[in-house]
């Protein structure tokens, strides 16, 4: 970026920035800052460091281990997230050309090297900054050995130049788009642009470097849901890896797997069996949905998210992934593993989660996709991706020569017995017990509505819940995860149908 600021008594000023977060070296990042005063003489003062007081969503993370300089560039913070179940170190390497003058200040967690010159009119000054981040949970090395280490990593990049950096990070991008690009023919300019602006964040918002980390849901685009994972990672995400890189979305799963204790815990305290994934995940692997949202229009009370107690579907959505990855890539010490572990707890779930009505098993009180329908019985999507679950569960149980005849058997009842959703004679297939007695309203001027959720301006989400109303796609979603059960003359009449009923207030059925 290079622009020319001007002082309020008219002094110019050149200033070009240049920064890149490195794809050859995770852990690099680089800046560089270049001052010209165009018209005097001037004193430059530039402050740079690390601030460990930086907040996300309005909450800081850091609390300061130690701080230390090295010499006249180098700089490094070790701190400890406010959980105490990480250490990050954040190393920096600050040279500045020219004849200046430099001192450090370290307090109120702010780590900082002061840097000022005198520059003659048309005189440059240039500052280059190299910053490694390493952080850890192990605890394996002492602070100091684990620091000292990162610190040396930094040293060595410091010997070659900003742009040697550069060079590097770039062809590995070159060689990334190569493997990866899709290249659009004919049709506008903006289609080729929009498709690399997707893989582009598909990449960068992937952290294929560590499987105890997943996607979060607004990527890096933004601090919504504070970096949380949801279902979007598998159904709408981890595809696009397992076509271009499987030990990418091999890695995905593998979150899933390390955090099986946490899912199986949540559904012990909930008095099912199996493993009942957070709908909102992070590292721990714990429940991180907050327990109250937006507030009730008509009571003025905060609502409680639903979420977290009833959409369940996320469960059936991590298996559904399982299979796809192992039908793509035939990995069968993953799904003798790894996989075999996600199925079974997953369909344990479903097995226990289901309610005997007479004769039969039926799913009650849940959320579906859409969300702005809750705690239905008998949601079609949650119905039949539970039983695609247990059936798959049961397929590689038999495969791999899985022991638990218990389980074999309460599976092979489930699915003899679980009532699913009837297709009607239009082709329609019912999104719950309940939708199609509700009645339906215009939603023109909701759909045209610049922002999202406008609808609960005017209702409460009470009053959404009884009426033909979809945030997303939910039985169209349901169609889209396993084709192979449904006509297309019955996708169609359900795209038909739900359409005019959906706001679309989700870039998810965008």
């Amino acid at each position: 970026r290079n622009v020319v600021w001007r002082t309020s008594n008219g002094s110019g000023y050149t200033i070009a920035s240049r920064r890149f977060v490195s794809a050859d070296q995770l852990p690099l990042i680089a800046l560089e800052i270049t001052i010209t005063p165009l018209d005097a003489d001037a004193s430059v003062l530039i402050s740079t460091g690390i601030d460990a007081t930086q907040t996300n969503h309005g909450r800081q993370h850091l609390d300061e281990t130690q701080v230390r300089v090295f010499g006249q560039h180098l700089m490094q913070g070790s701190y400890t997230t406010q959980d105490g179940r990480s250490d990050v170190a954040i190393s920096c390497c600050c040279k500045v050309s020219g004849d200046v003058q430099q001192c450090y200040t370290a307090k109120e967690r702010r780590l900082l090297q002061h840097t000022s010159a005198q520059l003659h009119a048309g005189e440059t000054m240039t500052l280059q900054k190299l910053v490694w981040i390493d952080w850890r949970d192990d605890r394996q090395a002492a602070l100091d050995e684990w620091g000292s280490a990162s610190l040396r990593q930094l040293e060595m990049c410091a010997q070659q130049s900003y742009d040697q950096l550069l060079a590097a990070s770039t062809e590995n991008w070159r060689q990334w788009w190569q493997k990866r690009r899709i290249t659009v023919n004919g049709g506008e300019a903006h289609d080729q642009q929009a498709l690399d602006y997707a893989l582009y964040h598909l990449r960068i918002m992937t952290p294929a470097h560590d499987e105890r980390s997943s996607i979060a849901a607004k990527g890096l685009t933004g601090e919504g849901y504070k970096g949380h994972v949801f279902w979007d990672t598998e159904v709408f995400l981890l595809p696009f890896h397992l076509f271009s890189d499987p030990t990418v979305a091999r890695s995905l799963l593998r979150y899933r797997w390390h955090n099986l204790p946490g899912a199986q815990e949540k559904a012990r305290r909930n008095g099912w069996q199996g493993a009942l994934f957070p709908w909102e995940s992070a590292r721990s692997g714990e429940e991180e949905t907050p327990e109250f949202a937006a507030i009730n229009i008509r009571t003025g009370l905060r609502q409680k998210v639903a979420s977290a107690q009833a959409e369940h579907h996320l469960v059936a959505d991590i298996a559904w992934a399982v299979i796809q990855y192992w039908q793509t890539t035939g990995d069968e010490s993953f799904i003798a593993h790894e996989g075999m572990a996600l199925l079974l707890e997953t369909a344990k779930f479903w097995i226990s989660r289901a309610v005997r009505v007479n004769d039969r098993l039926e799913i009650h009180d849940v959320i579906g996709p859409d969300e702005y329908t809750e705690h239905v019985n008998n949601n079609a999507y949650t119905s039949y991706m539970a039983r695609y679950n247990v059936q798959q569960a049961l397929n590689i149980a038999r495969q791999f020569g899985c022991s638990d005849d218990a389980f074999i058997h309460r599976a092979e009842m489930f699915l003899k017995e679980l009532w699913m959703p009837e297709i009607q004679p239009d082709g329609v297939l019912p999104q719950d017990d309940s939708f199609m007695a509700k009645p339906a309203i215009n939603l023109a001027k909701y759909k045209a509505a610049a922002g999202k959720q406008t609808i609960l301006l005017d209702y409460s989400r009470a009053e959404v819940n009884e009426m033909q109303i979809l945030k997303q796609a939910d039985v169209v979603m349901l169609n889209y995860m396993l084709p192979e059960q449904f006509s297309a003359a019955s996708c169609l009449a359900n795209l038909q149908f739900y359409e005019p009923r959906t706001i679309h207030d989700s870039s998810l059925s965008k």
